[in-house]
């Protein structure tokens, strides 16, 4: 029996669809990151020579720093702006099109910082990064849900740690555009903060053509048809009953049920566990202080004794770990699974925070140590993304449901940046108040996080959501097992949808 409208697919378009969305997605994070180290003396003497123009006024050192790292945290704000309207977004528009969307805020950023030198404006800097940052929270937030949702449940986790992969690569791309011997010299600096425009481009250019998140077409939607395409499409063969079997599952326990609201899943008592979780998790991907190590890389390679001639390439092997450990990760996560991963990268990093403390503390006494503080900052990174990097993503995907789901990536990704912009703004000060010990602080919060993993986070790997929501019950309702009422069974019949997927 023909199915009206079929569409055939290839196993190749889900990978397609997978390099379409990052590319202007999460990629963005990490090149947006990357490319402020570069231009940070052109862009404060560009600082310096605007006061001095418009009101004959020589600024301080400190003044200078100061209107830097606002530049550079604001970054955050933006990140946290993004998280909050990315729920609402992706609700009204669904995954694919707000990705699409996302990109005006992107392109406007970029013309504004091409322009800020010609209009001697750095408050056009500053509104380019709230723009770029508004960008980066709503990708980091969308993507993982829409490759959570399209992806085949035995893969789930390592197309959503695919996110990851290309965060990483955008930082080690922004780190080799922004050498000197291509965007990161004086003349070139305005070019290097609007070249973020190239990969949301190629997007525009090629998302369209890929399938919705079958999930939001049927349960969202109830448009099953286009769900039954969506999934043929991306599979590339027919659709397996036991898939379609599933999110039909999920459409029933969610019927009737409207989207969650950010504020109603903290009275939730039936999502307790996941929440706390999930926001322990995604602040301590930002308090561990990796992502610190980019916003100063320069000054953190400096103090570990590093010559100023070699630093940039120095800068570069950073990115370099990080990318290498997501891919090793995200191998290994559908063989070890998310608790391991997370516990492990975690544990990782509190042994070289204390091995780089150590280091620190005798550097000046021994010559060869200042190479063994570079290496701890190489082994640190590379122990984040390992675990943290890319498993903190995918939990929001796999612990709520479909109805509360858009409101948990907007409280995840809120603790994220805003830890981000609380860390971007302490960190110089930690350095210069506790100097060799300024990694102690983190080392304590990888130490807590892997405690916690270990302790309280269940194991999701391969398991279906109601599986997952039945072992979190345990947790939000211990001693009252009889609490928790059997699964509501969907109401279709096995056969309608192997006629209904038969060519």
């Amino acid at each position: 029996m023909s199915h009206a409208g079929a569409q055939k697919g290839s196993p190749l378009t889900l990978v397609l669809m997978i390099a379409s969305a990052s590319i202007g997605g999460t990629l963005q994070y990490g090149y947006n990151l990357a490319i402020m180290n570069a231009p940070t003396t052109f862009i404060q003497s560009f600082i310096n020579e605007t006061f001095l123009e418009r009101w004959d006024v020589q600024l301080e050192e400190y003044q200078v720093t100061l209107v830097w790292t606002i530049i550079v945290s604001i970054f955050s704000l933006g990140g946290f702006a993004g998280a909050l309207i990315a729920g609402p977004m992706t609700i009204r528009f669904g995954r694919k099109k707000c990705l699409l969307l996302n990109n005006i805020f992107l392109m406007t950023a970029a013309l504004l910082a091409l322009t800020s030198r010609t209009a001697r404006s750095f408050e056009m800097i500053m509104i380019s990064r709230v723009l770029v940052g508004i960008n980066a929270g709503i990708s980091m937030n969308v993507q993982p849900m829409y490759f959570g949702e399209s992806a085949p449940k035995h893969l789930r986790g390592a197309i959503s740690l695919s996110s990851a992969v290309f965060t990483a690569f955008g930082v080690v791309l922004g780190q080799v555009v922004g050498l000197r011997e291509i965007l990161g010299s004086e003349p070139c600096w305005q070019y290097l903060l609007a070249s973020n425009a190239i990969p949301g481009l190629i997007q525009l250019l090629t998302l369209p053509w890929f399938p919705e998140s079958p999930r939001y077409l049927l349960i969202d939607r109830g448009d099953k048809e286009a769900c039954i395409n969506a999934l043929r499409r991306l599979r590339g063969c027919e659709v397996q009953s036991s898939e379609l079997d599933e999110i039909l599952q999920e459409q029933a326990e969610t019927k009737g049920m409207r989207a969650s609201h950010p504020w109603e899943l903290f009275t939730d008592r039936s999502v307790r566990w996941q929440l706390i979780s999930v926001m322990i998790i995604s602040s301590a991907m930002q308090l561990c202080g990796n992502d610190s190590i980019y916003f100063y890389a320069s000054y953190v390679f400096k103090e570990a004794g590093i010559s100023d001639d070699k630093i940039q390439y120095a800068t570069i092997g950073t990115g370099t770990c990080e990318f290498t450990a997501c891919i090793m990760c995200n191998l290994l996560v559908e063989h070890k699974g998310r608790r391991f991963m997370l516990a492990g990268g975690f544990t990782l990093m509190t042994f070289w925070a204390v091995v780089f403390t150590i280091a620190l503390s005798f550097e000046h006494h021994t010559t060869w140590m200042s190479y063994l503080t570079m290496t701890c900052v190489y082994t640190y990174i590379l122990s984040f993304g390992m675990g943290p990097a890319g498993v903190t993503g995918i939990l929001p995907t796999e612990i709520f449901n479909q109805a509360a789901r858009p409101a948990a990536y907007m409280i995840a990704g809120s603790m994220m940046w805003l830890n981000l912009f609380v860390v971007g703004m302490i960190f110089p000060f930690l350095v210069s108040g506790l100097r060799e010990y300024c990694f102690v602080p983190f080392a304590a919060i990888c130490l807590l996080s892997a405690l916690y993993v270990g302790l309280f986070l269940p194991e999701t790997k391969g398991k279906s959501l109601s599986v997952i929501m039945r072992e979190f019950h345990r947790l939000n309702f211990k001693g009252q097992e009889n609490h928790f009422e059997a699964q509501t069974k969907p109401q279709y019949q096995l056969g309608e949808v192997c006629l209904s997927t038969a060519l």
